[in-house]
């Protein structure tokens, strides 16, 4: 059994003997009460589901295993002469809540490689596909397919025992994150590339193996994908695409089967699509000012205009943050580092300055503050990235990092099937009246 496998099987039956007492004495205490207004509203902010890998503050933003993304820019391995932590480090945080050595994260580069074995039954499936087919789309159906090889069926078939499960879903796990680049960069560049595709080069670590292989060569182009990588792994198990996972997963669903899933809730215009609309905007403000460099006041302007007209800045504003948001910093660092001089930058930059004192004056804003998608698309665009609908999939193969992760959990800890109870509208207004005649 790998190192990393034998400290997650240690750890895993140490929480579950701890779970297990905690239920045993505390099981009927209330954490939460639901209202209607959360019940007919997306059951927001509920407490009602337990995710290991990362938890959301409202005021510190997103923490992996109680680490926040300056800490973990900080404590992460990085690659020799880097200065962005390596998406390894976080899985390998995830998984344990150990901060890695870079022996660890050597190890960890390696064993993807080794496990990054394309089906052939997947490149079919997509090259059969006309190539105008979104890449959203494509992503799914190539997880799918790549679902050809889940040991977990295989096993499940076989009769595997509950005790089990665990160590099969550890292994898909590790597979399939080991394989999604090479699928997501396919995916690419049959869509946008004409089908030129670009060997992989197995001496890279997996992120810059992916920007290696999408065309973005160089080490600055791989510290960037680095970084986006890390700071997209997992935004705790509540929010669409996370959830999704986990409820797919609860079915005894393999891993391919509820992340594919999952990348069906991302592509949904409410939940991925936000940085490609926020870079979409602002080339939209620059073609109506005429200009790349805008003054402040023009800027200001255009973003009142856009409120008149009932439309909300995208990239400001998040249902849970109420500061700005961490991993909006961490690329803004990383863009003082390397991109100070690009005009689309530098309109970001501004943005920051002029959206919050705006929004703020209207009075019923909780929070004004941009998101991490306000500043990720302004540098795919630098880089080379201009094809906006793909910018989903590298946001889908980050958050395979975080979903595997919490998929190894879940089957550890023995969560069972996720079957909330559903009312009907004449229940609720029923049960209201009769409050109402018995107060």
């Amino acid at each position: 059994m790998d190192e990393l496998k034998e400290i997650f099987r240690q750890k895993a039956h140490d929480l579950k003997e701890k779970i297990k007492s905690l239920l045993k004495e505390h099981g009927n205490v209330k954490i939460d009460e639901v209202r209607l207004e959360q019940a007919f509203g997306g059951m927001r902010g509920i407490q009602s589901m337990i995710w290991e890998t990362s938890l959301l503050d409202a005021q510190e933003g997103i923490k992996f295993r109680g680490y926040t993304i300056p800490q973990i820019q900080s404590l992460l391995p990085k690659a020799p002469d880097g200065q962005e932590p390596l998406p390894e480090g976080i899985f390998w945080l995830m998984l344990t809540g150990e901060i890695p050595t870079a022996t660890q994260i050597q190890w960890l580069s390696d064993e993807w490689e080794r496990r990054a074995v394309i089906p052939a039954a997947m490149t079919r499936a997509l090259d059969a596909l006309p190539p105008e087919v979104h890449p959203m789309t494509q992503f799914s159906i190539a997880i799918n397919a790549l679902q050809v090889d889940s040991i977990f069926a295989k096993k499940y078939d076989e009769g595997m025992p509950k005790s089990d499960y665990w160590d099969a879903t550890y292994e898909d796990a590790m597979n399939l994150i080991a394989r999604i680049p090479f699928a997501a960069a396919h995916i690419y560049r049959r869509t946008f590339k004409n089908g030129v595709h670009i060997e992989a080069d197995r001496s890279l670590d997996w992120a810059a193996n992916y920007a290696h292989m999408l065309g973005l060569e160089g080490e600055e182009c791989y510290e960037m994908m680095r970084l986006y990588q890390t700071i997209h792994a997992d935004h705790e198990g509540g929010n669409a695409s996370a959830h999704t996972a986990h409820l797919v997963g609860s079915t005894l669903s393999d891993v391919y089967l509820s992340y594919a899933a999952a990348m069906n809730a991302l592509a949904g215009p409410l939940h991925g699509l936000a940085n490609q609309e926020v870079i979409k905007w602002i080339f939209e403000m620059v073609e109506a000012l005429g200009t790349r460099q805008p003054t402040n006041d023009q800027i200001a302007e255009y973003i009142r205009q856009t409120l008149q007209k009932g439309q909300v800045i995208p990239g400001y504003g998040h249902a849970v943050l109420r500061q700005p948001d961490p991993r909006f910093y961490a690329q803004k660092r990383f863009s003082e580092r390397y991109l100070e001089h690009d005009d689309i930058i530098q309109i970001v930059w501004k943005l920051f300055d002029i959206v919050p004192p705006i929004l703020q004056s209207l009075g019923k804003v909780s929070n004004p503050w941009p998101n991490v998608d306000a500043h990720s698309g302004a540098m795919l665009v630098h880089y080379g990235l201009n094809e906006y609908n793909y910018y989903t999939v590298l946001f889908g193969v980050s958050r395979s990092l975080g979903v595997m992760a919490a998929q190894c959990w879940a089957r550890a800890l023995g969560f069972p099937l996720e079957r909330p109870k559903s009312l009907t509208s004449e229940w609720v207004f029923d049960f209201v009246q009769h409050n109402n005649d018995h107060k």
